[in-house]
């Protein structure tokens, strides 16, 4: 109610039937609750009135601390009323911290999402909205006030006083509570609830399979410069590694892998061995590097619709929130299951939710027990090793065989298209 106030003049009772009306035109019919957050000693009776007439639950909250005491109960009621269903947020603050948690709550469970904003649209485009709208737009096309009997509807609703965790059902008591010594002693001795507790944070990074998941397909989008292969280490046994993590977690899906990177600058060796076990090349350049990938990663997921699965071996993707908000997007609004792999482990934890993580080098890691074993997937891996492409991204240029790629990255045209994405 800060951000989003009743304007002077407009009749509170309005409120809640141009929320719903807003609902219906898009086709949503279900039962709405809506509670409003203030400090409600600076909230006019008649405007408590109103609202509460109509069923809308009235919250106190102190000032700086309405956004992190919305967002806590936003993940009480997640946590009691599963999917499917709709949150709507009135708010200018879904941003920062709020939509950063909530981008990774959505990818867990999803919800329609609708917001409602007084000055100007959230520009941080971390969350997927069905819809999204002024406020004051919204409130002049309510319509009517609805016609109530005294105390028909305001049985209802409820008041809140967040400081002391008081509620009530009359307007007398809760006014009468908050010009309680108690109340102004609990505001007085408690500090306000400023600081943002992260619903996700603590989450676990690794979880089994679900049912409709573990025999999906699986995309693998491999960063080769930031997770190269070490020195000395087989090229080969890239593939059954990464086939044989998925497995242990309860993965047997088809696994399809690309290997982005200036590939003029792989060692011969390396392109054969990884083309043998059916690993597919991109060919970039650094200042396109990303953006190739994620291109790749909308194509691939247009393609295959979910549920199924894909992982980033990036160690950029996995740390900036720019260059996986793409990615963040689409697992809000499909069914998609999401791994990490990374040579460095990020400093903060990642806007994209995961079914696993790891360590580059402990994905890579090899017991003396199973190199047999590794052995044996290697080689029958290259029965399917016509599967593997090359893929020069910057001429758009699909080969079947490492001549014919090496070939054309030799020749005028690509050097041409090479100076021309300078």
């Amino acid at each position: 109610m800060n951000d989003c106030p009743i304007p002077e003049g407009y009749d509170a009772r309005r409120v809640r039937p141009s929320i719903e009306r807003a609902f219906k035109e898009r086709g949503y019919s279900g039962p709405v609750s809506i509670t409003a957050y203030a400090d409600q000693t600076q909230t006019p009776s008649h405007v408590l009135r109103g609202l509460s007439s109509t069923g809308v639950a009235v919250a106190h909250t102190r000032s700086g601390s309405t956004c992190s005491v919305m967002h806590r109960d936003m993940v009480e009621w997640r946590g009691q009323n599963p999917p499917p269903g709709t949150i709507m947020i009135i708010s200018d603050q879904v941003n920062g911290d709020f939509s950063w948690d909530l981008a990774r709550l959505q990818q867990r469970t999803r919800y329609g999402l609708f917001l409602a904003y007084s000055k100007k649209q959230c520009n941080d485009y971390l969350l997927v909205y069905f819809a999204n709208c002024r406020w004051e737009k919204l409130l002049e096309e309510g319509g009517a006030p609805p016609v109530v009997v005294a105390g028909e509807l305001s049985s209802a609703a409820m008041f809140y006083c967040k400081s002391c965790n008081f509620d009530c059902q009359s307007l007398k008591k809760f006014r009468k509570h908050l010009s309680s010594y108690k109340h102004g002693m609990e505001d007085a001795i408690t500090p306000p609830v400023t600081k943002f507790l992260f619903a996700t944070k603590s989450w676990a990074r690794s979880y089994p399979a679900s049912p409709e998941h573990a025999t999906a397909k699986i995309h693998v989008l491999w960063d080769m410069n930031d997770c190269p292969i070490p020195e000395g280490y087989d090229a080969r046994q890239v593939r059954p590694s990464i086939v044989r993590a998925f497995k242990e977690i309860g993965y047997s899906g088809p696994v399809s892998i690309t290997a982005y990177a200036d590939q003029t600058q792989t060692p011969v060796h390396h392109l054969l061995a990884l083309s043998s076990t059916g690993v597919d090349f991109a060919h970039t350049l650094p200042w396109v590097h990303y953006s190739r990938m994620i291109t790749d990663f909308e194509i691939w997921t247009r393609d295959n619709p979910a549920p199924a699965s894909v992982m980033i071996i990036s160690d950029e993707v996995a740390s900036s929130k720019s260059r996986s908000k793409i990615i963040c997007l689409k697992l809000q609004k499909f069914n998609y299951n999401c791994f990490l792999a990374y040579s460095v482990r990020p400093s903060e934890t990642p806007l994209l939710v995961t079914s696993a993580e790891w360590l580059w080098e402990n994905l890579l890691a090899v017991s003396e027990t199973r190199r047999h074993i590794l052995h044996k997937c290697s080689e029958s891996e290259r029965v399917v090793a016509s599967t593997g492409m090359f893929c020069c991204k910057l001429c758009f240029c699909d080969c079947k065989s490492l001549d014919a790629f090496n070939k054309h990255l030799s020749s005028k045209e690509h050097r041409k298209e090479s100076y021309v994405s300078l």
